[in-house]
């Protein structure tokens, strides 16, 4: 019975050990997290670091919580008016004559009047740097006819980028029920809009005054005052409200590296754009981008079977930049896999390739390789005549 008793006290020894052993290693977890997170805190609800060529996350705070953008919401406003600028929809030099119900629009405006006439360009500047709501309002309806319409494209554009966590009520942000989105979802629409790179001709405008057509200038001012004290910001858009509190979403670059930090219910203006500042300080402390190619860079050519010309060269999509954490550039691998051969007809464009990049044997990113120019089958009496071309080479 002793013995028994000696076993079963031996064993709750042990295990108590283990327990212990196990609650202070998970307590040393914990606390190394709670330090981590109290070096790097943002004073927001919530916020993003994203890294512009690659879409990696480099901090998150809550970055699915779903709160009201105030003004950010313009983002995607001008991202559809530069898409649809892109695309041929519209020009910049379009003259849109404005509504009353543009007009209407309070808080930050041009105090444009029903019946003026402004071309797309300068309601699309009104909107970056001034962040006018009237403007906002005249380009939706220019562009889909009506706001309604617009606000309905905005959310089908949201949910095609994977913003799960949006949902658009107007174009302005504006306070109105059931508007709302994330630090995520803007990080994900602020690099889709830089992927149009001239809304930084705007954005990155510090003051500008309208007056061609008006009996009284009016002179904007950025909102964004990063942009003119943070080095290397040039964008984008900020917001704030009574209920959204203040909320930016900021993009600076440096040394080749673009960062976009979101950041939502700030406190205040200040303390928002001091915690946007600490945002991109830290990623431009600790990370850089190498770059792998250019997107002019020839990498190649492919054989064509069948063409009309016995080859096409090929070049990356887009210049291809890799992001890795200061220091470690030297252990990232470029391989090129580039297609032997391919039938006629090839299309400008044509993906023959990739670029792929590798750190410690381990993928990272890659790069599509396209045709630099279209090949046309070649017809029978071409492929005789370049058959009879190889044999007479042959004889010579």
């Amino acid at each position: 019975m002793l013995k028994k008793v000696y076993r079963c006290s031996i064993i709750f020894v042990i295990t108590s050990l283990i327990l212990s052993s196990i609650s202070l290693s998970h307590s040393n977890i914990m606390n190394a997290y709670a330090a981590e997170g109290a070096d790097f805190d943002i004073d927001a609800k919530s916020a993003v670091l994203m890294d512009f060529s690659s879409g990696k996350i480099l901090y998150q705070k809550n970055p699915h919580e779903k709160l009201p953008p105030a003004s950010v919401t313009k983002v995607m406003t001008m991202l559809l008016t530069l898409e649809a600028v892109d695309s041929g929809k519209i020009k910049l030099s379009d003259k849109v004559t404005i509504s009353e119900h543009a007009c209407s629009m309070g808080g930050t405006q041009l105090f444009l009047a029903p019946g003026e006439i402004r071309t797309v360009e300068e309601l699309l500047k009104g909107v970056s740097i001034e962040s006018a709501n009237d403007a906002a309002v005249a380009l939706a309806e220019y562009l889909e006819g009506s706001e309604e319409l617009f606000v309905k494209k905005m959310n089908e554009r949201a949910k095609q980028l994977g913003m799960k966590d949006t949902n658009f009520s107007n174009c302005n942000g504006l306070p109105i029920e059931n508007h709302y989105t994330s630090a995520w979802d803007i990080a994900l629409m602020s690099r889709e809009l830089l992927k149009h790179p001239k809304i930084l001709d705007y954005t990155k405008i510090w003051m500008e005054t309208l007056s061609e057509g008006r009996k009284q200038p009016f002179t904007m001012v950025n909102k964004n005052r990063l942009v003119k004290f943070y080095e290397g910001c040039d964008g984008l858009k900020t917001g704030s409200t009574s209920e959204a509190k203040f909320c930016i979403s900021a993009t600076a670059l440096r040394n080749n590296m673009r960062l976009i930090a979101s950041v939502m219910a700030s406190p205040t203006r200040d303390i928002r754009n001091r915690e946007t500042s600490k945002l991109l300080d830290y990623g431009f402390a600790r990370y850089e981008v190498v770059k792998l190619a250019d997107k002019n860079d020839i990498i190649g050519s492919v054989k064509v079977l069948k063409g009309k010309s016995e080859s096409v060269k090929v070049a990356p999509k887009d210049s291809f930049y890799v992001l890795t954490e200061k220091g470690n550039k030297g252990e990232i691998a470029r391989d090129i896999r580039i297609s032997g051969s391919v039938s006629a007809e090839v299309k400008k464009g044509q993906k023959l390739g990739e670029i792929v990049a590798s750190k410690n044997g381990e993928e990272i990113s890659r790069m599509d390789l396209i045709a630099l120019e279209d090949v046309k089958r070649a017809g029978s009496g071409g492929l005789i005549s370049r058959t009879f071309g190889y044999w007479l080479n042959m004889w010579r």
